[in-house]
């Protein structure tokens, strides 16, 4: 009896290890679906949604919706009370993830826990979370999870490594109250937030950074990398308090994922991540060149759903953001503020529907591309593939110059062909003074950012000439 438990725990403990226990991937190896997908989602949902902006009849007056909690001094307590309130009953995982691959998008990033520590799981390390605290009852990350999978998605996962508000010895950064609502008790509030390293809820200091660390973070995201199959990113963000310890224990536990992609806020700078994080801008093409970057930016001006922002961003403006940064060499991550309960923002249908029809046509331009090899250009931007012993670019009009003629500075490789992708139009090119000069007849007849496919003899070597120059790395707010 006894050689047979020992048998069975020694075949457990295998099955263990070959699960977890993968050979040690390259980076290049790990990061190749990541460099070719180009388009992903981001998702911020939490309890936050509930406020949508909103606390006690104020408007917040600054910061994303998602860190109402922050900027308005909410009490522990009272937040929590709010979550009560939280049921995404029309969250749909198939919905969710269908809208992305029909936008086009290859990967989807989503909160499993912001700054105010709520956790879209469910969690053993704290009842802070969906299944515990809120009427809705279940585990969100496990539907979407398998829809992912079964969409051939991939799935990445946000996590609050460091400030968490409602947690106890979670770090909070210091926002002045002054700047959330104008309260007469703010200046107190400030004070005291100024006093206690940024906490202003006695409940948030009643255990030690350490303690979270150890008692919440990291087994939280050891569930992460256990219960939810296949992880490709894990998105850390702001670092607040972070140590070397403290990132040095979170990343032994992806061990778990061998495959798995970081970025680069985890703790710096000892803790690089495979992936630098611009944020809500595109970058020069030099300031990143050779480094593997990805943008993430909002369609309106709030990551969490607001009511009261309707500055939405154009389709045109999104599928212009895409682009420039493909021809930069980076990865757009295009965030959605789910409402509170679970649906898409229809502005934001809307604009993955459009953007989704673009890349119908044009997505080749788009994914598995390369930078631009040649000097910008000021009618639209340009991206590349290798084609045998052959160069194929893409070039993607915004604005047709006044000679309705794009030229391709220093250029001289011959022309192999040229087409526009999607149409039947007759594309001629020319050669003269050391570019290639192209135009399109009955250019009129094509739809917004129309892209050019043009293949040419040869590899092209970058000829840019833009100074590199340094860019401070944003975090989420």
């Amino acid at each position: 009896m006894f050689k047979k438990a020992g048998l069975l725990l020694l075949m457990a403990a295998f099955a263990t290890s070959s699960l977890y226990a993968q050979p040690d991937l390259s980076k290049e190896e790990r990061m190749k679906w990541w460099r070719e997908a180009r388009f992903g989602m981001f998702i911020h949902f939490g309890v936050y949604a509930q406020m949508a902006g909103e606390y006690r009849g104020h408007q917040q007056a600054k910061g994303g919706a998602e860190w109402i909690m922050n900027r308005m001094k909410v009490p522990v307590q009272e937040y929590r009370s709010i979550a009560r309130q939280f049921n995404p009953v029309k969250f749909d995982a198939n919905e969710w993830v269908k809208t992305a691959k029909e936008a086009g998008m290859k990967y989807i990033v989503i909160t499993a826990k912001h700054h105010d520590g709520f956790a879209l799981f469910d969690s053993k390390a704290s009842d802070w979370d969906i299944t515990d605290a809120t009427p809705y009852g279940k585990d969100l990350l496990k539907p979407l999870a398998e829809a992912c999978k079964r969409h051939g998605m991939k799935l990445g996962l946000y996590y609050s490594q460091a400030q968490d508000w409602v947690n106890p010895g979670g770090s909070a950064a210091r926002k002045e109250m002054r700047e959330g609502w104008s309260n007469p008790d703010s200046t107190k509030i400030d004070n005291y937030t100024r006093d206690h390293l940024g906490h202003w809820d006695l409940v948030q200091e009643t255990k030690t950074f350490d303690q979270y660390i150890d008692q919440v973070a990291v087994p939280q995201l050891r569930e992460l990398m256990t219960n939810y199959g296949e992880i490709a990113v894990l998105w850390w963000d702001t670092p607040t308090r972070m140590t070397d310890d403290a990132a040095m224990k979170l990343t032994e536990v992806l061990k778990l994922q061998p495959q798995i992609i970081t970025n680069d806020r985890l703790k710096r700078p000892n803790f690089p991540g495979d992936t630098r994080t611009p944020e809500q801008k595109i970058p020069s093409q030099a300031e990143l060149d050779g480094k593997d970057w990805e943008t993430c930016m909002t369609m309106n001006r709030t990551w969490g759903y607001r009511k009261t922002d309707t500055s939405w961003k154009s389709a045109e403006a999104l599928v212009r953001n895409l682009v420039e940064s493909a021809s930069k060499g980076g990865n757009y991550l295009l965030n959605v503020g789910p409402k509170p309960d679970g649906s898409f923002p229809q502005e934001s249908v809307e604009r993955l529907q459009a953007m989704g029809a673009w890349m119908k046509i044009n997505g080749e331009a788009i994914y598995a591309t390369k930078r631009n090899p040649l000097q910008a250009v000021n009618w639209g931007c340009i991206t590349r593939k290798d084609s045998g012993k052959n160069t194929v670019l893409y070039l993607t009009v915004f604005e047709w110059p006044r000679g309705e003629t794009l030229m391709l500075p220093r250029l001289t490789n011959k022309v192999v062909s040229a087409t526009v992708l999607g149409s039947p139009l007759k594309v001629s090119t020319t050669a003269a003074d050391g570019n290639i000069y192209v135009s399109v007849s009955g250019k009129q007849a094509l739809a917004v950012a129309p892209v050019i496919r043009l293949e040419v003899e040869g590899y092209i070597e970058n000829i840019t000439t833009a100074p590199a120059s340094q860019m401070k790395t944003g975090e989420l707010d």
